[in-house]
C-alpha cells in the first residue's frame, strides 16, 4: 500500500479553487503552499491517499464552498472539513478555545476509519497543537511546518513599536508559542525552508533539537509561473490597473502581499513618495488581496489600508500608485510577467519573512527581486542571485537598493535570467516533493520503530513493578463489556461537604440505571481518594483517575460489583447492601501502558532539581502528597504569575514537563504528555466510549481543560470563578444548585440518566 498521509490546516478560508489570498492575514500563502502540496504528493506513485483537515465553516459572509464537508481536490486528495467552535468564520487568534473540540472529533473519525495516517503534518502552531494531542493517543508521526513563529513576529513586532500588551491582545502571542513548545516536544520531524529559520528562529524554543529539522525549500508551479512568451500581452492586468495609471507603460515596482502590519506596505509606499527617481520613472502597484467594503474588512487591514492612502495623500500620488480591489488567484502569474514585460522589480519590505514564496515566483517568471535582509530571502537570493537584499527598517536602504535595481538594464538582464534558471534547477514541486517524502518517511519509520521498541521492553518487563506502587504492572481484564456512559465527577471539590440528602438522591439515580458507570479523578494519591470515596456510599467505580491524572486504575470485572473498600477501613455497604467480602483496593488494577506513555523522558529529580530555583515563591508538599509521575508544591500566595516563571525553568534545563495551578494554592509539576484531561480520552480509547457518551463534573480552578472538547460537562453552582470564562460553552451546563445537587441537576439538563 501507498502512504496514506493527513496534512492539518485549520484557519483561513480554504478550498480546491479560486483560493481567496488576501482576503485578511488568515488567507495567504500557507494556503497555496498547502494546496499545492497537497494535490502534488497525491499524484506521487508512492502516494495512496492525500487528505487536509479544515474547518468547516457556516457563515453568509463568505461563500457556501467552505461548509462541504468533503471536497476533491483531485485524484487521490480531498479537503475533509469538521466543525468545531462557533459556525460562523474566525480569525485564528480566536481559534485557541476550540481547537480540543477538534482533536476529540479528529480523534474518533480517525480510529473509525480500517488504517490511521502514516504520519500527520501539521501546519502553522494551531494545527500543531492539535497534531501533538493525535500523535500522544493515537501514536500518528508528526510532521510541523511552523510557517511563521510567535517568538520571531513577537521579536519583530517589538522592535516596531508595538506594546507587549497590545501584541498580546491582537495576536494571542503566549499561548502560540506555548503550542510551538508543545509541538517541537512531539514532532517527529521539522520541514523548514531555511537554514537561518532552523539555526536561528526554531532555536529560541527549549524543546527544539537540531536534529529533527529538514531544510526543504517550497516549490513553484512551473506551469503557472513561467516567464513571459514574446509578444505576449497581459490584457486583463492592463484593464485591472488602467483606471490608476496615468502611464501605465512606465516599469513597475510590483507588490504582492496580505494587507498585514508585518508586511510593512506603508513603508514602501512612503519610500516611493520620498523618491523623486522612483515618482518621474516608475509606477508602484499594490496588490494587496481582495476588499468589497473595506467595513468588512479586520481592524488590522483597515489600519494598514488607511496608512497607504495617508501616504498616497501626502506625497500626491495619484496616479502613480495602483491599489485594485479585485483579482482572481489565476491573475497572479500575470502580474509577475506584466512587471517583467515592462522592466519593473518586484520588492518584499516585510519586516519578517520566514520564506517569501512569492520571490520565487516572481524570479520564475523573470522578474528580478529588492527584499528584506530577514530569514528566507537571504537563502533564496544566495541561490538564484536574482536581485538584492536590504534592511527594510531603513528607509533610506530601501530607496536606495529599489532605485539601484532599476537603473541599469544589463544588470537588470542579468537577474532576470538567473531567477528563471535558479527557480527550474532548485525549487520545482518535484524536487520539493521528492525530498520531503523520503525524509518524511523515514522519521515516521523511525518514529514506529521506537514506538515497537518501547513496547517490547513493556511487555518484557510486564512482572516488573512501577515505581510507586505496590504489585506487578497488569493489563486490566476485560471480563465484561465497557460501559455505554460514564460519569466523571471531581472527588476533592464537587463533594466535599455532601448533603446527605443529596448523595441519597444521587445513589439512587445512579443505580437504577444499569448502563451507566460511575468514575472519579483527584489529585490525590490512589489510597486517599479511596478513603474519601468510601465516605460517600457510592456505586463502585469502574475507573479511578489520580494523582493530578497520572495514576489510571480499572476495576477488575472478575470481581464483584457491589462497591469498593479498602481493607483497612472495613466493610461498606453502598445502596443498602453489604459489600462482599475480600472486595479491596487490588481490585482497582493500575493501568501500566498509560504509565508508561506518560514516562517517556520524565527526569523527576531533575524537574525538582529545576524547581528548586523558584524557591521561597514554592515550597514542596508533603511527601503523602507526591507521586511517581507527579511533584507537588504550595505556593506562597496565590499568583497565577508563577506558571511563565515555572515554564520557563523547565525549558531551561530541556525537560518535558508541564506545570498545572489548581485550587489557586498548588502547582502539580508533571509529564509533558500527562493530565486528567488527558487521562479522560485515554480511558474513552480503552473502552472505544465515544466522549459524547461522557459526563464530566468539575468545579475547582485549574480543571477548565476538563471541560473543553467533547465530553458533557457540569458545572455546579458554588464554582471557582475561574470556570466562568467556560459559560456559553455549548456542551457545558452551569447549574444553579450546588455541589452533588448541581450533579444531580447535570445529569437531568444532559438527559444522561435512562427516564
Amino acid at each position: 500500500m501507498g502512504f496514506n498521509i493527513l496534512h492539518l490546516h485549520l484557519h483561513g478560508l480554504f478550498r480546491g479553487h479560486d483560493l481567496e489570498l488576501g482576503r485578511d492575514p488568515d488567507t495567504g500563502g500557507q494556503t497555496t503552499y498547502v494546496l499545492e502540496l497537497a494535490r502534488a504528493m497525491a499524484a506521487r506513485p508512492e502516494v495512496e491517499r492525500v487528505e487536509v483537515v479544515t474547518r468547516l465553516i457556516r457563515d453568509r459572509r463568505v461563500s457556501s464552498d467552505y461548509a462541504r464537508p468533503l471536497e476533491p481536490i483531485g485524484p487521490d486528495a480531498a479537503i475533509r472539513r469538521l466543525p468545531f467552535g462557533p459556525p460562523r468564520y474566525l480569525r485564528k487568534e480566536l481559534l485557541w478555545p476550540h481547537l480540543d473540540e477538534l482533536a476529540d472529533a479528529l480523534t474518533e473519525v480517525l480510529v473509525a476509519q480500517p488504517r490511521l495516517p502514516d504520519w500527520i503534518h501539521a501546519h502553522y502552531a494551531d494545527a500543531g497543537y492539535v497534531g501533538a494531542l493525535l500523535r500522544r493517543r493515537l501514536g500518528i508521526p508528526l510532521v510541523f511546518t511552523g510557517h511563521s513563529l510567535g517568538r520571531e513576529k513577537r521579536r519583530r513586532l517589538m522592535l516596531s513599536g508595538l506594546d507587549p500588551r497590545q501584541i498580546e491582545q491582537t495576536y494571542a502571542m503566549a499561548r502560540r508559542i506555548d503550542a510551538e513548545e508543545l509541538v517541537l516536544a512531539h514532532a517527529s520531524m521539522v520541514v523548514t525552508s531555511t537554514s537561518q529559520e532552523r539555526e536561528q528562529q526554531y532555536a529560541r524554543y527549549g524543546r527544539f533539537r537540531l536534529e529533527q529539522a529538514r531544510v526543504i525549500p517550497p516549490g513553484v508551479d512551473a506551469r503557472q509561473f513561467r516567464p513571459p512568451l514574446s509578444g505576449e500581452v497581459e490584457t486583463a492586468i492592463e484593464q485591472l490597473l488602467q483606471p490608476f495609471l496615468r502611464d501605465p507603460a512606465k516599469p513597475p515596482v510590483l507588490a504582492i502581499c496580505r494587507a498585514d502590519h508585518r508586511k510593512n506596505i506603508p513603508a514602501l509606499v512612503e519610500v516611493f513618495g520620498r523618491s523623486e527617481h522612483l515618482r518621474k520613472n516608475h509606477n508602484l502597484v499594490l496588490v494587496l488581496g481582495c476588499r468589497d467594503d473595506p467595513r468588512e474588512l479586520e481592524k488590522q487591514q483597515r489600519e494598514v489600508f488607511q496608512q497607504v492612502f495617508e501616504q498616497v495623500d501626502r506625497f500626491d500620488l495619484y496616479g502613480q500608485v495602483a491599489y485594485p480591489k479585485q483579482h482572481r488567484r489565476d491573475q497572479i502569474p500575470a502580474f509577475y510577467r506584466w512587471a517583467a514585460q515592462l522592466g519593473g522589480v518586484f520588492v518584499n519590505p516585510a519586516l519578517t519573512e520566514p520564506f517569501g514564496l512569492t520571490l520565487l515566483e516572481a524570479a520564475a517568471c523573470g522578474l528580478p527581486i529588492v527584499a528584506t535582509d530577514d530569514g528566507g530571502p537571504r537563502d533564496i537570493l544566495s541561490r538564484t542571485d536574482s536581485g538584492l537584499l536590504v534592511d527594510v527598517s531603513d528607509l533610506d536602504a530601501l530607496q536606495q537598493a529599489l532605485e539601484a535595481s532599476l537603473a541599469s538594464p544589463l544588470l537588470w538582464r542579468r537577474w532576470s535570467e538567473n531567477g528563471i534558471e535558479a527557480v527550474s534547477r532548485h525549487f520545482s514541486w518535484n524536487a520539493h516533493v521528492c525530498s520531503y517524502l523520503g525524509e518524511a518517511a523515514a522519521a515516521a519509520a523511525a518514529a514506529r520503530h521506537a514506538e515497537v521498541v518501547r513496547h517490547s521492553a513493556a511487555a518484557a518487563s510486564s512482572d516488573a513493578s512501577v515505581p510507586g506502587t505496590s504489585g506487578p504492572m497488569v493489563v486490566p481484564p476485560r471480563r465484561l463489556a465497557p460501559p455505554q456512559r460514564l460519569l466523571l465527577f471531581d472527588l476533592d471539590v464537587l463533594l466535599a461537604s455532601p448533603d446527605d440528602a443529596s448523595l441519597v438522591e444521587l445513589r439512587r439515580r445512579l443505580e437504577a440505571d444499569p448502563r451507566l458507570s460511575v468514575g472519579v479523578f483527584s489529585g490525590r494519591s490512589f489510597k486517599a481518594a479511596c478513603q474519601r470515596f468510601a465516605e460517600l456510599h457510592l456505586p463502585a467505580p469502574r475507573v479511578t483517575i489520580t494523582q493530578a491524572g497520572t495514576d489510571i486504575r480499572f476495576r477488575d470485572l472478575s470481581g464483584p460489583e457491589l462497591g469498593w473498600c479498602d481493607p483497612g477501613l472495613g466493610d461498606v455497604e453502598p445502596g443498602g447492601e453489604r459489600v462482599a467480602p475480600g472486595l479491596e483496593i487490588a481490585d482497582l488494577v493500575l493501568d501500566p501502558l498509560w504509565q508508561q506513555q506518560i514516562g517517556r523522558s520524565w527526569q523527576r529529580q531533575e524537574v525538582v532539581a529545576a524547581m528548586a530555583e523558584l524557591e521561597p515563591r514554592l515550597c514542596l508538599q508533603d511527601e503523602s502528597e507526591q507521586g511517581p509521575y507527579k511533584v507537588s508544591y504550595v505556593l506562597q500566595e496565590p499568583d497565577q504569575g508563577i506558571l511563565p516563571l515555572v515554564r520557563q525553568a523547565l525549558r531551561n534545563h530541556a525537560l518535558q514537563a508541564r506545570p498545572h495551578v489548581f485550587q489557586h494554592w498548588f502547582l502539580d509539576v508533571l509529564p509533558l504528555t500527562a493530565s486528567k484531561a488527558e487521562a479522560i480520552r485515554y480511558v474513552a480509547l480503552r473502552w472505544k466510549l465515544p466522549l459524547s457518551s461522557i459526563l464530566v463534573g468539575a468545579s475547582q480552578q485549574g480543571d477548565g481543560e476538563l471541560l473543553q472538547g467533547l465530553p458533557l460537562g457540569v458545572v455546579p453552582e458554588d464554582h471557582d470563578p475561574s470556570l466562568e470564562s467556560l459559560r456559553g460553552h455549548r456542551r457545558v451546563y452551569f447549574s444553579s444548585k450546588p455541589q452533588a445537587w448541581g450533579l444531580l441537576d447535570g445529569l437531568d439538563h444532559h438527559r444522561f440518566l435512562r427516564r
